[in-house]
């Protein structure tokens, strides 16, 4: 007869398995615990940080590309340089000012003594836009800036009369040189302030920081005012980096908004919004909360309640940027008055 003590039935194997799991299983939760007790007094010394960057539909604004020091030089120069308007009497800046909020504090700036057709979108964060201007019908910096130049109302001037004005003056032939290689052209000119603009640019919002993973960078009313925004659909037309200026979109859906044209809208931006007063294509609305009321009407068909627009007002408060810096500040108001700065 076969000895049979010499082979395990499988009912015998199956508890030799289930010990073995069991002896590994009590001595990996006890070594578990160890490394959990042995880490305890460091997690607790360190900062609260939620994990981060959050997934949202509002992307950050990362830092500024890094662009040519001697272009951007001439760019800047260029912007402010009077000599680009047809009388010399004013620049770039006049209308975009970039020691505040990018713009200027008017309704409709007059840079020509004429009042604009529309009010004067901030330069900051317009190179991250998908297209320029209220109309949304200028596809790059450079053809905005040749555009600027021909329109009648601002700067009344062409690329050749800059040009020429430039070239008659040795400093300048000399900076173009030395950025360019050559002496001031329509391209290099274009090439320049569109160096400068795309550096205007204005991360470090306490929103952004959030978004990044710093609970504390904005407050329960801020973070509620967000949740407004969001839930009242406000995130479809303001988000991405530039919480806006990625689509189309028609004004007064529901009821009137401004001046009805033009009809069809680039949605604006919402970067630095609490410093750009006053609102909308047509400069009709004095303050945000004014300007939020309205957009609860004309493109939600709600009539919001004060504490309703109370957070959002909050919330877009935290969306305001630095630039070199400094945080981004309304214009003075003293431009409302329409006078025209350097």
């Amino acid at each position: 007869m076969v000895n049979r003590s010499f082979y395990r039935t499988p009912s015998t194997m199956l508890s030799a398995a289930a010990a073995t799991i069991r002896r590994f299983s009590i001595t990996y939760l006890l070594l578990l615990m160890a490394c959990l007790n042995a880490a305890s007094p460091v997690t607790a010394q360190s900062p609260v940080r939620e994990a981060g960057p959050r997934q949202e539909p509002i992307t950050p604004i990362p830092a500024p590309r890094v662009q040519d020091p001697q272009r951007l030089s001439l760019g800047e120069r260029l912007f402010g340089d009077r000599r680009l308007s047809h009388g010399n009497t004013h620049s770039c800046l006049s209308c975009h000012d970039i020691g505040s909020n990018g713009a200027s504090a008017n309704a409709h700036d007059t840079p020509e003594g004429q009042p604009m057709a529309l009010n004067t979108p901030t330069v900051f964060n317009a190179s991250l836009n998908f297209r320029l201007n209220w109309e949304g019908n200028i596809r790059s910096l450079e053809e905005g800036i040749e555009r600027s130049l021909n329109n009648p109302a601002i700067m009344a001037s062409s690329l050749d009369e800059a040009m020429n004005k430039l070239r008659a003056d040795p400093e300048m032939v000399r900076q173009f040189r030395e950025a360019y290689g050559q002496e001031p052209n329509a391209a290099a000119i274009l090439n320049a302030i569109a160096t400068y603009e795309r550096s205007l640019v204005t991360p470090g919002s306490r929103f952004d920081k959030w978004l990044m993973g710093e609970a504390d960078a904005i407050t329960p009313e801020e973070l509620s005012g967000y949740q407004i925004f969001k839930s009242l659909g406000c995130v479809a037309c303001h988000q991405g980096i530039n919480v806006g200026g990625n689509m189309f979109q028609r004004h007064g859906v529901f009821h009137p908004l401004g001046t009805p044209e033009p009809v069809l809208l680039r949605v604006p931006s919402l970067r630095n919004v609490a410093t750009t007063a006053p609102y909308f294509h047509d400069g009709s609305a004095a303050t945000l909360p004014e300007a939020v009321k309205s957009m609860g009407v004309a493109q939600l068909d709600r009539v919001l309640t004060d504490q309703q627009i109370s957070a959002i007002v909050a919330f877009l408060n935290t969306l305001t940027g630095t630039y070199r810096g400094e945080v981004v500040r309304p214009a003075a108001a003293a431009a409302r008055a329409g006078s025209v700065r350097p």
